[in-house]
């Protein structure tokens, strides 16, 4: 089960990432997003022989949602990982998770999951970005380190990511990873309250307190 709820995650995030593609390939979409999964399978196994990596990457959800005649998990690794060496971002953080989980036939490996989050995250993705700091926070799979930590977090958090704001926050508040700056705490507790973290805005109403501004 927690396989199917990974691709149908993953597949919401290829569909954007493949909206600049060719026509075939949105109509290929079109067609899985209509529940039209032969014409859909087709169309993606055509362009993944071209060598189109958004279809590597959507044929391989397919076998992973068993949405394929004899899907099998070899088939979908394969897929995912020809098409995360081909730099399609929403595929190496595919594979990343089937390396964390142990899925897809593979043995839960979190130094590969790693290094498959680092390329994602170097590529831009944001969830990658969370994941590899959340890795040297913990020390998971990877070196435990609250510098590297605190910088991926802040990256998510300029992305958008609400919790990394929050976590980024904690970190500059404490002086963990980074130079201790109130001023910066408060200003991402506050970001993080406008997008709606639930605990943001006490830390704000705390800081605002410490450095005696008016509470907002």
């Amino acid at each position: 089960m927690r396989v199917l709820v990974v691709a149908a995650l993953l597949t919401a995030a290829a569909l954007v990432q493949a909206a600049p593609a060719p026509i075939d390939i949105d109509a290929a979409v079109a067609a899985y997003e209509r529940g039209e999964l032969t014409r859909a399978r087709n169309a993606f196994t055509r362009l993944s022989r071209a060598g189109m990596a958004a279809a590597d990457y959507n044929l391989a959800v397919m076998h992973l949602r068993g949405e394929v005649p004899g899907a099998t998990a070899g088939e979908a690794l394969q897929l995912m990982t020809r098409a995360a060496q081909a730099g399609f971002v929403t595929a190496m953080v595919g594979l990343a998770q089937l390396y964390e989980q142990g899925q897809a036939g593979t043995v839960a490996d979190l130094v590969r999951a790693n290094q498959w989050y680092r390329r994602a995250a170097e590529a831009g993705s944001v969830d990658a970005q969370v994941a590899i700091a959340t890795a040297h926070y913990l020390g998971r799979g990877a070196a435990k380190d609250a510098a590297l930590a605190a910088r991926w977090f802040r990256m998510a958090a300029q992305g958008g990511d609400v919790g990394a704001m929050y976590l980024y926050a904690s970190m500059v508040e404490s002086g963990d990873g980074v130079g201790r700056d109130l001023q910066e705490a408060r200003y991402w507790y506050g970001v993080a309250a406008r997008n709606g973290d639930e605990a943001a805005p006490s830390k704000v109403r705390e800081l605002d307190a410490r450095l005696g501004a008016p509470a907002t």
